[in-house]
């Protein structure tokens, strides 16, 4: 994904859950809504989501050292997986003890226009958040499913953008149904199953990124295209004759790390094999421009060797989650 596009859905949700974090508490505090505390908090907590991908997007920038010879492109994975453990704990666990305490002590809303007021206002600034996510997940996402895109995606920024979106909205709903029946059954008991049901939904999410960034912070291999084209673009026909075996890693985001084992020609000098493997890797990077760390191990092909040397539990192309 482009980082651009990333920070501008990341911005734009920080903008929206700032301003709705601060008229559900006003909300809160004039009606007395669990449904509004637990939401106050939930945007509390995506402000802060917000706020640790744009430090991990900074983060990754920089230079790669000696301690970190492969540099920093997985701290943006890093603080994903934390965006995930914000919302289980900060949003989930907070709304489910927030409802249970108002299910066992239930009271009336007060100024009802409050809630509903904010609660409107919310969902039409998470919509445009969420559009503009949807937005910029549509100018990478391609053929792919929504499904497929949060499970395929390299870069963790518009998946968790866009579920953060989704569950807001649907927690929005559920606000605003909660303190809807509420208000028409004069029973507070609603307001705190509202209240209830917004936080299984954010443990819910929050599972679901931590499981996506999961795989990604143990490492995936390139896509199944990203594969094909850097084995096609490994062999010439000529010094290069075949790919024996190829294991392919992402460091980050938008950067890969390509080890392959090809196939030369047995009388070939050494200085044509150097030749022909500077030659596959500009070919590459070419390619495929985010294959940046390159180790090409020339071989002589044996059938016997590349049998045993690919192992089918870790042939390089399938995704991971």
């Amino acid at each position: 994904m482009s980082a651009s596009g990333g920070t501008k859905a990341i911005v734009a949700a920080l903008a929206a859950n700032l301003a709705i974090a601060v008229a559900k508490f006003v909300a809160f505090v004039f009606s007395g809504s669990s449904s509004m505390l637990a939401e106050s908090v939930h945007s509390l907590a995506d402000s802060g989501n917000q706020g640790l991908l744009l430090l991990g997007g900074k983060k990754a920038q920089r230079e790669a050292t000696p301690q970190h010879p492969f540099g920093y492109g997985r701290e943006r994975y890093i603080y994903a997986f934390l965006v995930s453990i914000v919302l289980f704990t900060v949003g989930g666990m907070f709304a489910i003890y927030e409802g249970i305490a108002k299910i066992k002590e239930p009271h009336a809303i007060e100024h009802w226009y409050w809630p509903v007021g904010v609660l409107v206002f919310a969902i039409v600034a998470e919509s445009f958040s969420f559009r503009t996510a949807i937005k910029e997940s549509n100018e990478i996402r391609g053929s792919l499913s929504w499904g497929q895109f949060i499970k395929r995606a390299k870069a963790p920024e518009l998946p968790v953008v866009l579920l953060e979106d989704f569950g807001a909205l649907i927690g929005l709903v559920l606000a605003l149904g909660g303190v809807g029946i509420a208000l028409a059954t004069g029973d507070g008991v609603w307001d705190g199953i509202g209240t209830l049901c917004i936080g299984v939904l954010l443990i819910a999410i929050a599972i679901i990124l931590a499981a996506e960034t999961k795989s990604l912070l143990l490492g995936e291999a390139a896509g199944v295209e990203q594969v094909e084209q850097i084995k096609a673009a490994l062999v010439d026909g000529d010094t290069v004759t075949g790919v024996i075996h190829m294991r392919t890693l992402h460091l980050g985001p938008e950067e890969l790390l390509v080890a392959a084992k090809i196939a030369v020609q047995h009388d070939d000098t050494a200085t044509e094999v150097a030749n022909a493997i500077n030659a596959a890797e500009e070919r590459i990077r070419a390619a495929v421009p985010i294959a940046r760390v390159i180790y090409l191990e020339p071989d002589i092909y044996n059938a016997a060797a590349a049998a045993s040397g690919a192992n089918p539990a870790t042939t390089p192309g399938g995704d991971t989650h």
